[in-house]
């Protein structure tokens, strides 16, 4: 183990103690594992079959000189495919057998289908070859129906690979990203429903990590090795039923089960079986009669027993989702800088072109990118770390009305002014203006109906300020009102026709204030944390004005969702929606959205009724810096059924 990995375990297993998740003693008892059948057959992999339209189907097996089998219970041959075969992995669906597996003369991962109905095998997939040798795969589908490939490799080389949508295999399959496990890592194990995917770690621990391939590939400890776990040997195969989770062991004859506790981020062994295995491998289990039984891979030979006398923990249902898929149908050039860098859009509408508006967006780590509606950049200005941007038209820029876009620069804690030019859509910097804010953050602008312009920005300590923006002989800031939330916000966004500004706290509400001088300011809450599917942080925001409504849309940043309320009180609430992978577009699915904006101005094409643009999180498909997603209006609309 180096020292890194040392001190990281260490510290992990320092809060899991702290935690009870060790302190109870397990249960140990004494299971002998019995050979299954007469086998005529080296065994690479094998699982139990439990198939509703087909009951004869007891157990699917790889090997090096049989290739792949589905046999029954007394081990006769009902499918075999002619090959050699390793490591796999399989999903059912109502009329297909989905098998992942490794083609060992091929060296390649390959996914088989056999139709139900048909009893046939229908396709045969072939992921491209890797560059390192796969050791394991293991599946995952998500809530969308979409399946997912890992291919655990040699080194701690790993893949993610979409390999089906739509409960069915997908002819072209589509890398999403690269993986760095353990070196010494080569059983893996997915569990739908949490999401979650286990992977080994040979002589050190068990890691668990999520399978959403847009999420970060962070990792917390299921157990360890003794003296810093209760895993006496090194641990091997992998396999969760229900609440459970069971873990071979590869060097010491133990099967440890586990339980999970705090919604399956902490696990507690409870129980330790000790065995007969010799050398196992790969395992599987099945209930029957109430009782879990155990298929092992030991040493080339199958084994099963029965481990467990009661009936396993039913993991907790999910409740129903009133979440709706969208797809984005375009997605901008990724930002110059790496890492967090992509943050805030806003659209520029061309009033005398409308199919040549821009999208404004912020990279944080250095300037201000500027793209057109393919998602093409036509500008990059370098001019220092921008994190929020807003635009509106018509400001009176030493005589000529030019429009206008004010980020905030957190280089100099300053309003960071560009002009537009109307027909065109060429930015240009003009200057900047200081603010009084110790670290200005978030920022929106705001017209008035005499058509003056103001700059709002926000502080990391809650703190807003509305500037009066004038340049008709010098740029100058003005400031007119100053209002406060009580802990951080970011977003914001102003309704100029009401004269009403949306601000977001992020870890609490989204706050509405009226910015009409002649009214008292009383912030009202529009919508909590925790109501409507909303999760902190609340982020970025926006509105659309429709012809009879106004929608106000929210980052829903904790849950990787959008919220959609009236723009009028009391703000009803429309609707949540995520923004899906898109395949036939090659655009990843969006994560973690920190600014967007949406328009309903006609842009042309697709964007006839508006558009919504976002940040996204997270580039895969390939791997990427950050960047932004375009989704057509009328497809949230249609979603959500709005009104116009």
């Amino acid at each position: 183990m180096n020292l890194h990995r040392f001190k990281t375990s260490l510290l992990a297993v320092s809060l899991l103690t702290s935690l009870g998740a060790f302190a109870q003693t397990p249960v140990t008892s004494q299971v002998t594992f019995d050979v299954q059948g007469q086998q005529q057959t080296k065994v690479e992999d094998a699982k139990w079959l439990s198939i509703s339209n087909w009951p004869q189907a007891s157990l699917i097996q790889t090997s090096k000189k049989d290739g792949l089998q589905i046999l029954d219970a007394q081990q006769r041959i009902l499918q075999k495919v002619e090959g050699r075969f390793g490591a796999l992995d399989y999903r059912l669906t109502p009329t297909h057998l989905i098998v992942h597996t490794v083609d060992l003369v091929r060296q390649q991962a390959v996914t088989l289908s056999f139709n139900l109905n048909q009893r046939k095998w229908d396709n045969t997939i072939y992921l491209p070859k890797t560059s390192f040798k796969i050791e394991n795969v293991c599946l995952f589908q998500d809530d969308q129906k979409q399946l997912f490939s890992f291919l655990v490799g040699e080194q701690g080389k790993g893949e993610q690979w979409l390999i089906g949508q739509n409960l069915k295999p997908m002819l072209t399959p589509k890398r999403m990203r690269s993986l760095n496990f353990p070196v010494n890592s080569k059983f893996c194990f997915v569990e739908d429903q949490q999401h979650a995917l286990f992977v080994n770690e040979e002589n050190v621990g068990v890691w668990q990590y999520s399978a959403e391939p847009e999420a970060p590939f962070s990792r917390h400890i299921v157990d360890l090795v003794q003296p810093y776990g209760t895993i006496q040997g090194t641990p091997h195969a992998i396999v969760q039923l229900g609440r459970s989770l069971w873990i071979v062991d590869g060097k010491s004859p133990y099967i440890y089960q586990y339980q999970y506790q705090y919604d399956g981020k902490l696990w507690k062994q409870n129980k330790q079986i000790e065995t007969n295995l010799v050398k196992p491998e790969q395992m599987g289990l099945k209930v029957e009669s109430n009782k879990v039984i155990a298929l092992v891979n030991d040493n080339h030979q199958l084994k099963h027993a029965l481990i467990d006398q009661t009936p396993p923990q039913a993991q907790p249902s999910v409740p129903a989702s009133d979440v709706v898929i969208v797809q984005p149908t375009v997605q901008t050039v990724p930002v110059p800088s790496a890492g967090d860098a992509a943050d805030d859009p806003a659209i520029w509408h061309n009033r005398a072109n409308p199919e040549q508006s821009r999208i404004l967006g912020t990279d944080k780590q250095g300037g201000l990118q500027v793209y057109d509606l393919k998602g093409k950049q036509t500008q990059y200005l370098a001019v220092g770390r921008l994190n929020n941007v807003d635009v509106r038209p018509d400001f009176n820029w030493k005589g000529k009305m030019i429009d206008l876009a004010i980020a905030t620069n957190r280089d100099a804690n300053s309003l960071h002014l560009f002009a537009i030019q109307k027909k065109t859509g060429v930015v240009s910097e003009i200057g900047q203006l200081p603010t009084s804010l110790k670290d200005i953050y978030g920022f929106c602008m705001y017209k008035d109906r005499q058509g003056e312009i103001y700059a709002i920005p926000n502080d990391k300590d809650g703190t807003f300020i509305q500037y009066h923006i004038q340049g008709q002989s010098t740029l100058k800031a003005t400031e007119v009102k100053r209002f406060a939330v009580k802990t951080q916000p970011e977003g914001c966004v102003v309704d100029d026709a009401h004269e009403q500004i949306f601000l977001g706290e992020e870890d609490h509400a989204v706050w509405q204030l009226s910015l009409d001088p002649k009214q008292k300011a009383e912030m009202q809450a529009v919508i909590r944390v925790g109501e409507h599917g909303l999760k902190d942080d609340i982020e970025g925001m926006a509105l659309y004005h429709g012809k009879t409504k106004d929608y106000l849309v929210i980052s829903s940043q904790g849950n990787d969702s959008y919220v959609v309320v009236d723009a009028q009180a009391p703000y009803q609430y429309r609707g949540r929606f995520k923004i899906g992978i898109n395949v036939a577009q090659d655009i990843d699915a969006v994560t973690e959205t920190d600014g967007l904006d949406v328009t309903s101005q006609n842009l042309g094409g697709a964007w006839k009724k508006g558009m919504l643009v976002v940040q996204d999180g997270h580039k895969v498909m390939p791997e990427d810096h950050q960047n932004f997603k375009y989704i057509p209006w009328t497809d949230i609309a249609n979603a959500l059924k709005l009104e116009d």
